[in-house]
């Protein structure tokens, strides 16, 4: 099989590797679409250092056709179609390449409406957003603001709350508002220097909480009410907690790898239309790096896919 195989900070190579059969508890996915995200040009600058060895296949969204299952196997089948997360570093790497083992509990069926390129831009970061959620335990008739608003993991975040009963307010630029309005903010204010003060004038006294999708940390907390929370997703810094009275959640998707339910969720609303799935451009395997290049130019309105 054809893989992606990154082997120093400025060589990603495609080499043929031979695929295993799947254990108990184990499928095989002949992969069609295999999502660029942003720590795969991460890891491919910090490959050779620490526990990030060379030869890595890297990857952390698939979507493809099960060709094999393990031993007693009864939830999945062969020839289903079907997304999973990956752990791109384990001992055998990610997604990016045409034959994956994966665990049963890291995947979910897809219908056959749902397109596989576009499947593959979901699990790890719809994932992603519903952990963040989880852990902000927001009860109905809340007010959760939203940073990167016009941005992957917002435009999955954004429906997912909704669904729930959280009022959303949101940042995008002026050419990026209706883009975030249709997925489904109730509010969007201007991006930049001016959000605080933009949501408290729509939250007087703070919102219950901000998922921090563009990494502001600590610029937006004046916009959090008192016993508040945070939601961030590249860890918080290290000048301890908030001067105020809020709790800071780090949120870390390898949490809800095994996360089948949610994962079938994602798939649920993505089939309603509830979610929308936007691939910018596809590449194959052996340009690799320029979609790595691309993802570290940011601004993407949309993902790029590595395709089989």
């Amino acid at each position: 099989m054809r893989a992606v195989i990154i082997h120093s900070s400025t060589c990603i190579a495609v080499e043929d590797r031979t695929p295993r059969a799947p254990e108990t508890g184990e499928v095989r996915i002949r992969v069609v679409g295999a999502a660029v995200n942003p720590s795969d040009p991460f890891l491919w600058r910090l490959i050779g250092s620490g526990s990030i060895q060379p030869g890595l296949i890297p990857g952390l969204d698939a979507a493809g056709i099960i060709d094999v299952v393990g031993p007693n196997e009864t939830r999945l089948s062969v020839g289903q179609r079907v997304m999973a997360v990956v752990d791109a570093r384990r001992h055998e790497g990610g997604a990016q390449a045409e034959l994956v083992v994966v665990p049963s509990v890291s995947v979910a069926p897809l219908p056959d409406d749902v397109d596989l390129i576009e499947a593959s831009t979901l699990p790890m970061t719809g994932l992603t957003a519903i952990e963040g959620l989880r852990m902000l335990d927001l009860p109905p008739g809340s007010t959760l603001a939203v940073t990167g608003g016009a941005g992957q993991l917002a435009s999955f975040l954004i429906p997912l709350a909704k669904r729930v009963g959280i009022h959303i307010i949101a940042d995008a630029r002026a050419e990026d508002a209706e883009l975030v309005r249709g997925f489904g903010a109730d509010d969007v204010v201007p991006r930049g220097e001016s959000f605080v003060d933009a949501v408290l004038a729509l939250a007087p006294g703070g919102v219950d909480a901000i998922f921090d999708t563009a990494n502001l940390t600590r610029a937006v907390l004046p916009a959090i009410r008192e016993g508040g929370a945070i939601a961030v997703i590249r860890g918080w810094d290290d000048q301890g907690a908030p001067d105020r009275r809020v709790a800071v959640h780090a949120v870390d998707v390898g949490n809800a790898m095994a996360d089948t339910a949610s994962l079938e969720l994602l798939a649920a609303q993505t089939a309603t239309g509830h979610i929308r799935l936007r691939v910018l451009d596809t590449y194959p395997p052996e340009a690799a790096a320029d979609a790595y290049i691309r993802m570290e130019g940011g601004g993407l309105r949309g993902r790029l896919v590595i395709t089989f």
